[in-house]
């Protein structure tokens, strides 16, 4: 599958804003299964962007310095990606869960995709009992790692209400938890918070999901949006494979990565520091649209 995507952010100050200095993160990182074939960005009325080293996670990030006074700022990002990515089939060869927090703690990866650096908690995804004892029925340690992975993600697709104005950025996992609520980071971070409670390398993906869906099926929850899932490290054969408790799919052809860490903090598309005296409002539009091959 062939995508364009187009992601726009716009801020609103209530004041002039003097300066600013933010990190980028909107560039499609190279990931299995897929490929940046090309990528713009735009900053409107004024800014100079500069590539960058990602400090922490997977992505690719450009620092933006605004050093002239505006009262608005639009950042806009246009990539061309192809996706070729299967559905992952699990099959007698995958191995269990058991097998596979053993494999990460004795890995011996030092890139930046190492599973070890997944199995902890992070910031924004601490450790949580009631969490723990809600995943751990479908994370029995013998039992097949995508198999279990898939049925985890399905159950949060069922059991929690999608509901874009219940939770914001900041919220935590246990509190979208205990009202079985929220959105995709939330569920996402749910998920993963299970996981390592398990000893299982879990990681937090942001990107996109088709906007449009195919002929006669039902558009996909999160389209329109950043998206957020989680990747669980399956071995070293199957590697990181993705699993969207949102919808209760795998990750395929439906999905882009842009960027992977250990939480949203790591990987935020915009984050930074404002130098002004108001308030500030932020809106963010998002198309994803398949091209004809």
């Amino acid at each position: 599958m062939v995508y364009d995507i187009r992601h726009v952010t716009r801020f609103d100050y209530g004041a002039q804003v003097k300066f600013a200095r933010c990190n980028l993160r909107l560039k499609p990182i190279d990931w299995a299964g897929q490929r940046l074939e090309s990528y713009t960005l735009d900053v409107e009325p004024v800014g100079r962007t500069t590539p960058a080293r990602a400090e922490a996670g997977l992505a690719n990030v450009t620092r933006l310095v605004v050093d002239q006074p505006v009262r608005t700022l639009t950042i806009e990002s246009r990539a061309h990606v192809v996706v070729d990515r299967l559905v992952p089939v699990p099959d007698a060869s995958d191995p269990t869960l058991a097998e596979v927090a053993e494999m990460a703690r004795g890995s011996r990866d030092l890139s930046p995709a190492c599973p070890a650096t997944y199995l902890y908690p992070s910031p924004l995804i601490p450790l949580d009992r009631d969490i723990a004892d809600y995943c751990a029925a479908d994370l029995d340690p013998g039992a097949s790692a995508l198999e279990a992975g898939i049925a985890l993600a399905r159950r949060i697709q069922r059991e929690f209400t999608f509901d874009s104005t219940a939770t914001l950025v900041d919220t935590p996992p246990h509190e979208a938890f205990h009202r079985r609520v929220g959105v995709c980071q939330d569920f996402a971070q749910i998920m993963i918070t299970g996981l390592r409670a398990a000893g299982l390398p879990a990681a937090y993906a942001s990107g996109y999901i088709r906007t449009i869906p195919a002929p006669g099926e039902a558009r996909l929850v999160g389209a329109d949006a950043t998206h957020a899932w989680v990747l669980l490290w399956c071995g070293p054969a199957k590697g990181w494979v993705g699993l969207d408790p949102t919808n209760g799919i795998w990750m395929a052809g439906d999905h882009i990565v842009v960027a992977v860490g250990r939480d949203y903090a790591e990987i935020a598309p915009v984050d930074g520091v404002v130098l002004g005296s108001g308030a500030q409002a932020m809106e963010v539009s998002v198309d994803v649209a398949p091209v004809d091959a």
